[in-house]
């Protein structure tokens, strides 16, 4: 899952600065271990990435920035799609 990749994209970290076993994640909604973040389940979650795509890389509105993400994929409106489009942008960006 890329779910790690997605998370340090949005600029979460780790909010106590600790070493341990499991590594968390400050997010909007709260503090989270790795294998607690839902990008690859949830809209909510993922919308606001495909917003800070289009706000700070495509400079384009929200529905157009959905539409430049997910235009090589057949079902456009399934998250799992828009997760692949998503993950596939960031490593683009990250290359």
């Amino acid at each position: 899952m890329d779910n790690k990749l997605i998370a340090e994209f949005m600029g979460c970290t780790n909010p106590f600065n600790e070493v341990t076993d499991a590594t968390l994640y400050h997010v909007s909604h709260g503090t989270f271990e790795l294998s607690d973040l839902r990008y690859d389940v949830s809209w909510d979650w993922l919308m606001p990435v495909v917003q800070k795509i289009g706000d700070e890389y495509l400079n384009t509105p929200f529905d157009e920035t959905y539409s430049k993400l997910t235009e090589g994929y057949e079902n456009i409106w399934t998250l799992e799609d828009t997760y692949r489009a998503v993950v596939e942008f960031i490593k683009d960006q990250n290359n």
